[in-house]
């Protein structure tokens, strides 16, 4: 595998694909995995940090064919996306790769050598609307943590590119390694692609109280899913009284208010950040339909979706009154 680099790029788009194909060496990978780190004319790149990184190979000496090319992400990534020299480079060894995978922002690199038109790919949340702007021939779905299209896959921010290596190392050698290497990492075994990167946006403030902070974890995680009282509360193990008492005293809401408010941030923060139609923010955020989804925009913010895309920054939430009914 050769990690292509540059100034600015992140040095922790470098640490997770490199340490994960480290551990899977260590644990019997077979054929193991041969990690290298490229920039032009092998020169030390300075990363995000200001640690400087030596390179093993220059881009240019690079011959035959690879396995697997990965362009990452970091403050950098524009410049990077407008250094000819490097976007040539970049095409010529993706035209040698079995495979070609970013990290974060490196999709603009990628985008820029004219390696994602007509795909669908992944990229930070907070970078996916400017990406679509810059390169409209390119597909960009902010939502999945990472995507593969034919050869390309694409990753999400930062530390996603532990759970794409984790795919990768799956796809080449089987879930067990796989599965003893997220151990050794102490991560996730393995987050579907699919799970929503915009799950972080949560409506309340982390509760005091463990349950309640645990299940609004599990409710941003799990949009999509079945998140009605007698779910949540059976996850819990309590009675859903109980959890109606737990969430109105900590969080002063019940519990369908809460995944309510959860999916319709979440889902305003996907228009604003992709450029997908509603019925799919919809469907992504757990919403039955683009019209329920359209209602609790309005509910909670005063604005349609369409409106909220074309604002400039985010809206703010109404004070919701006591009597809301609570939507699904």
């Amino acid at each position: 595998m050769l990690i292509v680099a540059y100034d600015g790029a992140q040095i922790l788009d470098i640490a997770c694909p490199s340490g994960a194909l480290d551990i899977a060496n260590r644990y019997g990978a077979e054929p193991p995995y041969s990690i290298e780190l490229g920039t032009l004319g092998r020169r030390v790149a300075r990363s995000s940090a200001g640690i400087p990184m030596g390179a093993g190979q220059g881009l240019e000496t690079v011959a035959g064919q690879l396995d697997t090319l990965f362009v990452v992400g970091g403050i950098g990534c524009e410049d990077a996306a407008s250094d000819e020299s490097l976007l040539g480079q970049v095409r010529r060894l993706a035209r040698l790769s079995r495979r070609v995978a970013s990290v974060c922002t490196g999709a603009y690199v990628l985008a820029a050598a004219g390696l994602l038109d007509h795909r669908r790919v992944t990229t930070h949340w907070g970078w996916g609307k400017r990406l679509a702007e810059r390169h409209p021939a390119v597909a960009v779905d902010v939502a999945p943590l990472y995507i593969r299209d034919g050869n390309i896959y694409t990753s999400a921010g930062v530390t996603s590119a532990l759970d794409l290596t984790l795919a990768l190392i799956e796809d080449d050698h089987g879930p067990t390694l796989a599965r003893a290497v997220a151990r050794e990492l102490v991560t996730h075994l393995h987050r579907p692609a699919d799970q929503a990167q915009i799950s972080m946006f949560l409506a309340a403030p982390p509760s005091e109280n463990r349950l309640v902070r645990d299940l609004m974890g599990h409710i941003a995680s799990h949009l999509a899913e079945d998140l009605t009282p007698a779910t949540l509360a059976a996850r819990a193990g309590v009675s859903p009284r109980h959890l109606t008492r737990l969430f109105t005293a900590h969080l002063g809401t019940t519990p369908a208010q809460a995944v309510r408010v959860a999916r319709t941030e979440a889902a305003a923060h996907l228009v604003r950040s992709s450029g997908l139609p509603m019925t799919a923010v919809a469907r992504r955020c757990g919403f039955g339909s683009a019209e329920t989804l359209r209602q609790a925009l309005l509910d909670h913010y005063g604005e349609t979706g369409d409106r909220i895309r074309r604002m400039p920054d985010m809206p703010t939430a109404r004070v919701a009154s006591k009597q809301e009914t609570p939507g699904p």
